[in-house]
């Protein structure tokens, strides 16, 4: 059975694409074959993977626009063991084109029954904002992940996200769920922090993640160097916050062990 997870806060510096390629490389770690789709126009997850995504020739956007097969877009990250559907600044027309295409919100699910199968996980990292590209996601989706900072504005955010994943589950989506809420960047010796996480426990005792991800320096670092933590510094805080929530998701959808390599 393949799981189709999206990474979304509308919120933008929350850890969304360092939790999306982070993920895809914890998951594959673990044997599991993993996909990773870059839905940003920002391409962070592409250049996050060590893909220059200035020099794409098929991307997200031709897959999108029906302009290519998603099959002839992927990209076969062997060093990395998982695969990448990349994404650049072309994302921005298709993101208008969406908008006046018929069926506009199936793209992604369409483009996705084609390769779903050859895969366990497939990873999609939304744009920052509740976007016709991430309308896609949520439609393509059976759960979303939503990295969240323990900050003053994080619980109204989740609130307006809440709402149109709702939404979407009563219209398009029935079997969209919220797969689980991580904490990220988090700093226990902030008591802002520590009172927002009571309050996330509080309100989602059963959708809050028992990981947490630290503030780590290497994990800021990694993306520079084209590398998920795990493989910049395995040794790392970061890294091994990542391992425990792959292990952690995969008790949750079918008590999967840790098969590590």
């Amino acid at each position: 059975m393949t799981h189709v997870i999206a990474v979304a806060n509308q919120k933008g510096g929350v850890g969304k694409t360092t939790t999306a390629v982070n993920l895809a490389a914890s998951l594959a770690a673990m044997r599991r074959r993993v996909l990773l789709v870059d839905l940003d126009a920002q391409g962070n997850a592409t250049m996050g993977v060590g893909v220059d995504k200035a020099r794409l020739g098929t991307s997200m956007r031709d897959v999108l626009v029906a302009a290519a097969d998603v099959r002839d877009a992927v990209h076969e990250l062997t060093a990395l063991k998982f695969s990448l559907l990349p994404a650049n600044a072309d994302m921005t027309e298709a993101e208008i084109k969406l908008r006046d295409q018929a069926g506009g919100d199936f793209a992604l699910k369409n483009a996705l029954a084609n390769v779903a199968e050859r895969y366990d996980y497939v990873i999609l990292d939304c744009p920052p904002a509740l976007s016709k590209l991430t309308v896609n996601a949520l439609v393509a989706a059976d759960g979303v992940l939503i990295p969240m900072q323990c900050e003053y504005y994080a619980l109204e955010g989740l609130s307006a996200l809440h709402d149109t994943i709702q939404k979407i589950r009563r219209v398009i989506n029935p079997r969209l769920e919220i797969e689980g809420l991580l904490r990220t960047m988090f700093d226990p010796r902030n008591n802002l922090s520590n009172d927002v996480s009571a309050q996330l426990l509080l309100h989602f005792p059963d959708k809050v993640y028992r990981t947490v991800i630290p503030r780590n320096v290497r994990l800021a670092e990694a993306p520079s160097h084209g590398l998920p933590v795990m493989i910049y510094d395995a040794q790392s805080s970061g890294a091994r916050a990542y391992l425990a929530l792959a292990g952690e998701m995969l008790r949750r959808h079918d008590g999967g062990q840790l098969r590590l390599d």
